[in-house]
């Protein structure tokens, strides 16, 4: 079992000691009613444990994005104050997948997840399973988990994942199959508890949700529209944060770029930037994912000219031709990036750059897939997505040719990287993190991995090396 310290701010630690469970919980659907169910929460376990002779496990699993890893932070928060204990192993008392329906591999996975639980839940009846995330926002898989896995207890989604405590609680004192799943929120609770990856850095959530639309995107249907955290609790959260050790950290978001549309105050995520580097102890700041539309001359002039924001930017190019760019919804040309890209270099020239690049968009031909590694070759890290048919009333598989088209253009596309691709041992500074069994990798400034075994131990899949 895990020893992980959960990180919680003065004002939770407060509402844990007025939330008392001989009352009646609060009202208000916000972190004090959260603390109430925590506490309760806690009490059950006490009595679990006492009664099995032994602690209470939890296990998470996270697929996807930075967004769901820092929501699984969270989660763990919730559960170990909560009186369970963290455990590596999926053999545990309360098991929680947080899902991804962006990618297709994502879905099968936890499927396959699920049904090897199957002996363990035999030999630990009291077995609690629970499911959230993006994928739980999609109305065909929630079909699907009710009729063929009636044994997961509890189903939410990501636009109530505040309310995890009170719905936990739920699930522990019934066995009936609880589904949460909301169609949307504005709500955004601030101060719940964190159990951190990391002792030296940390992601922050600035907004959620997204407005773009982009034409092969979930995440505006599954994530919500945008919505942007109040500037002075993303602050006091990176000062705490400071305070608490934490030297690197990520601001999250779909679009960060554009950040502060809807607040009372008018801010811009340059601004906010500014602000964040001000913040004593802070050495790193990092931020993702940027829309190539809405970054602006002002937030180049920020990173420019400020020595704590990490010189790497990950900008998603998607294709390299203008005409597919405007049937993906993307709002900006090949010209148009090219040009963003110059203005980049020319006020930070050591920048560097990472993207994706999509591969088997409909309509997208040979001569048109291979454009941009001859128009964009200058990138330092590629990320390579199939494009996947939406899940509709009546899901499609890809004819076979064009399946076994899409693996040779990802396999060429991989070998174009890894010619292009430099060694990773620059002899920068980085901050060390663990790196599969044994081995420990460094990160340094412009996102460039570095390990004792080499360049051949990162990871090619996800970070090509073109040069930019």
């Amino acid at each position: 079992m895990k020893n992980n310290t959960v990180f919680e701010s003065e004002e939770f630690r407060q509402m844990l000691c007025e939330a008392s469970v001989m009352q009646e919980p609060p009202v208000m659907d916000g972190s004090l009613r959260q603390a109430y169910f925590i506490n309760r929460c806690r009490k059950i376990t006490e009595e679990r444990e006492q009664k099995l002779g032994r602690p209470l496990t939890f296990c998470v699993v996270t697929f996807g994005c930075q967004m769901n890893e820092r929501d699984s932070e969270k989660l763990r928060g919730i559960l170990s104050l909560s009186g369970f204990h963290e455990s590596a192993s999926e053999d545990a008392d309360f098991v929680l997948y947080n899902t991804c329906t962006v990618r297709e591999n994502a879905n099968v996975r936890l499927y396959g997840r699920l049904g090897a639980l199957s002996p363990l839940r035999k030999k630990n009846p009291g077995m609690k399973i629970a499911l959230c995330g993006c994928m739980m926002q999609e109305k065909d898989e929630i079909e699907r988990i009710r009729q063929k896995y009636r044994y997961v207890s509890l189903v939410f989604g990501t636009h109530n994942l505040y309310r995890f405590a009170e719905l936990m609680c739920a699930c522990l004192m019934s066995d009936d199959q609880i589904i949460d799943v909301a169609d949307q929120s504005d709500a955004i609770v601030e101060n719940l508890p964190v159990e951190r990856t990391y002792s030296f850095k940390s992601g922050v959530n600035i907004m959620f949700g997204c407005n773009n639309f982009c034409t092969y995107c979930i995440v505006p249907y599954v994530r919500g529209r945008e919505k942007s955290r109040e500037p002075k609790e993303i602050l006091r959260e990176i000062e705490h944060l400071s305070a608490d050790g934490v030297i690197e950290i990520m601001l999250l978001g779909q679009n960060v770029n554009s950040y502060g549309k809807g607040l009372s105050q008018e801010i811009t995520f340059a601004q906010l930037l500014k602000e964040a580097a001000r913040i004593d102890g802070i050495e790193r700041i990092r931020f993702m994912t940027s829309h190539p539309k809405d970054l602006s001359d002002e937030l180049i002039d920020v990173m420019a000219s400020c020595s704590k924001i990490c010189p790497h930017l990950h900008l998603p190019v998607q294709s390299g031709s203008s005409r597919l760019l405007k049937k993906m919804n993307r709002h900006y040309t090949k010209e148009s990036y090219l040009a963003l890209v110059r203005r980049l270099r020319e006020r930070i020239p050591d920048l560097s750059l990472s993207t994706d690049l999509i591969v088997g968009f409909p309509g997208k031909r040979k001569r048109i897939f291979f454009r941009p590694l001859t128009s964009f070759v200058r990138w330092n890290t590629t990320q390579r997505l199939p494009s996947s048919i939406p899940n509709g009333p009546e899901p499609r598989r890809r004819p076979w040719k064009i399946r076994c088209r899409m693996k040779s253009r990802m396999s060429g596309l991989t070998g174009f990287c890894l010619k292009s691709r430099q060694s990773a041992a620059e002899g920068l500074p980085g901050l060390k993190e663990p790196f599969r069994r044994f081995w420990w990798k460094r990160k340094t400034a412009r996102q460039k991995d570095w390990s004792p075994a080499g360049p051949r131990t990162t990871w090619w899949f996800i970070f090509g090396g073109i040069r930019l």
